[in-house]
C-alpha cells in the first residue's frame, strides 16, 4: 500500500495515549501548546522514495515538490535531500526555497499573474525553468530578461481539455479555466517565441489537470495529449522540444471511502502512454504535492465547550478551526479524527466538532463518532500537511500555530507559534 493510501502516518501507534513519530501527543500539547500542526519526518520521506522508486525505470524524471502544499525551510531542506526539485508559484515561495540553499536549477516558476518583481526575482536567483502562463506573461519575461541580458528556459503552460472528476475549485485542466494556453493559441505563441522574443527558450510543454485526483485515465489522457502535441510542434516548426511537465494531482486518503491510486499504478499509466507512441522524450517532470505532504501532517487540538440542540445534535468546540484548516469551508473537505489522549475510553458518542471562530460555517467534521469528549480533552484530525498551514489566516486576530516534526520520539519547532505581538507588528 503506497502512503498516500493510509489515513494516518506510517509511524501512528495507540498506547495510552496516541503516539507519532515516537512522540506522545499529549506531551507534545503540553510542551508546545495547541492547535498544533505536526508533521512525522519519516512518513514524509517514505513517499518521497516511494514516488523515485515507482518512475525509477524511467531514467530522466525529474520529481519537483509542488510548494503551494506546505512550503517551509525545514520541509524545502528534506525535500532537496530527497532529491526532488520545486514547483513554485510565488516570489514567497521561491524567496523560501532560496534561503533553504537548494538548487535553484531545480526550480520552475509557475502561475498565472507573475508580477515584474517576482520574474525578477526569479532571474536573479537562476530559477531553472518558468512556466510561462499567457501572452502577456511572454512579453513580459522576454522584456525583462532581454534587460538583464539573459536566456529564460521556458515551458508553455496549456489546457489540455480535461476534466477530471474533483472538486471544481481545484480543477485545472479543463477548456474553461484561468490557467494556460488553449491548444488553438500554441501556434500563435511558439510563432511569436520563434520571431520576436528571442531571449525565452522554449524546452518543452506544461499541463496541471487538478487536485486529489483519483482516476487514472485521466494521466492517461493528459500524457496522451502532451506527447501528441510536442510532436506537431516538433514536425511543424523544426525544433527539438525536450521536456514534457504533467503536474501533479494525485489524490490522498482522507476518509475509509476514499480510494485513491497507488504511485507505483500513476507511473504504470504515465510509462504506458509513453509507450503507446513509441516517442521519446528525453525528460518528464512530475509536481506531486499533496500527496508528498499531507499524509505526514496532522493537527492536533484540545476539546473547550460543547452544546447539545433539541434535534439531538452534539457540538463540540476545539480551539482551532477555520482560520488553520479552511478546508471544510471552502471545499466541503471532509476528514478522519481520533481522541489523542486516555484510548482506554469506551463509551462512543456522535459529535460534531466545530471551530472556535465566529463564522457558523466553521465545522472542522460533522457527525463523527469519537470516545465521550469533556473539556481538555486532545483530538487529532489527520492528513492535514497539505493546504491546511499553508492556508492558515489570522481571522478573528487569532494567531497561527506552530508546526513541529517528530522522529525517533523526538520533537523540534520548524515553524515557530506566532504571538500576538507579531498580529499587531505591522500595524501602523
Amino acid at each position: 500500500m503506497s502512503v498516500n493510501q493510509s489515513i494516518k502516518p506510517i509511524t501512528t501507534e495507540e498506547k495510552d495515549n496516541l503516539y507519532i513519530g515516537g512522540c506522545d501527543l499529549t506531551k507534545l500539547a503540553e510542551k508546545y501548546g495547541t492547535p498544533l500542526y505536526i508533521i512525522d519526518e519519516e512518513t514524509l520521506r517514505c513517499i518521497c522514495r516511494e514516488y523515485k522508486k515507482a518512475f525509477k525505470d524511467y531514467e530522466n524524471i525529474k520529481m519537483m515538490y509542488a510548494s503551494k502544499a506546505l512550503c517551509t525551510s525545514a520541509i524545502a531542506r528534506i525535500l532537496d535531500e530527497e532529491g526532488f526539485g520545486f514547483d513554485t508559484v510565488s516570489a514567497g515561495e521561491i524567496y523560501t526555497v532560496y534561503k533553504a540553499g537548494v538548487d535553484m536549477s531545480k526550480v520552475l516558476f509557475n502561475g498565472n499573474n507573475k508580477s515584474s518583481r517576482e520574474i525578477e526575482l526569479a532571474l536573479d536567483c537562476k530559477v531553472g525553468r518558468f512556466s510561462v502562463d499567457n501572452f502577456y506573461e511572454a512579453e513580459l519575461l522576454n522584456k525583462i530578461a532581454e534587460d538583464k541580458d539573459v536566456k529564460a528556459d521556458i515551458l508553455l503552460r496549456i489546457t489540455p481539455g480535461i476534466e477530471c472528476h474533483t472538486h471544481d475549485y481545484i480543477q485545472t485542466g479543463q477548456i474553461d479555466s484561468k490557467f494556460g494556453f488553449d491548444l488553438t493559441q500554441v501556434d500563435e505563441i511558439v510563432n511569436k517565441i520563434i520571431s520576436t522574443y528571442k531571449s525565452l527558450n522554449l524546452r518543452g510543454l506544461h499541463a496541471h489537470i487538478g487536485s486529489q485526483i483519483f482516476e487514472l485515465k485521466s494521466y492517461y489522457d493528459e500524457v496522451e495529449i502532451l506527447v501528441k502535441e510536442i510532436a506537431r510542434i516538433n514536425e511543424k516548426y523544426n525544433l527539438n522540444l525536450d521536456e514534457m511537465n504533467m503536474g501533479g494531482g494525485l489524490g490522498v486518503k482522507y476518509i475509509d471511502t476514499d480510494q485513491p491510486p497507488s504511485i507505483s499504478s500513476l507511473a504504470e499509466a504515465v510509462t504506458s502512454a509513453m509507450n503507446k507512441y513509441s516517442v521519446n522524450i528525453p525528460t518528464i517532470y512530475i509536481e506531486p504535492g499533496r500527496s508528498i505532504i499531507s499524509t505526514a501532517g496532522v493537527t492536533l487540538y484540545r476539546v473547550g465547550s460543547s452544546k447539545e440542540v433539541p434535534n439531538g445534535r452534539k457540538y463540540v468546540a476545539v480551539d482551532g478551526g477555520m482560520a488553520d484548516n479552511p478546508r471544510p469551508s471552502m471545499y466541503q473537505a471532509e476528514y478522519t479524527a481520533q481522541k489523542a489522549n486516555n484510548l482506554a475510553e469506551k463509551e462512543m458518542e456522535t459529535v460534531t466538532i466545530a471551530g472556535r471562530y465566529c463564522e457558523s460555517g466553521d465545522i472542522l467534521i460533522n457527525e463523527i463518532s469519537l470516545p465521550k469528549l469533556t473539556a481538555g480533552d486532545l483530538i487529532c484530525v489527520f492528513n492535514t500537511g497539505a493546504y491546511n498551514y499553508s492556508m492558515a489566516s489570522n481571522y478573528n486576530r487569532i494567531p497561527r500555530p506552530a508546526i513541529v516534526m517528530v522522529k525517533d520520539g523526538k520533537a523540534r519547532v520548524v515553524v515557530k507559534r506566532e504571538s500576538y505581538e507579531d498580529i499587531v507588528k505591522n500595524d501602523i
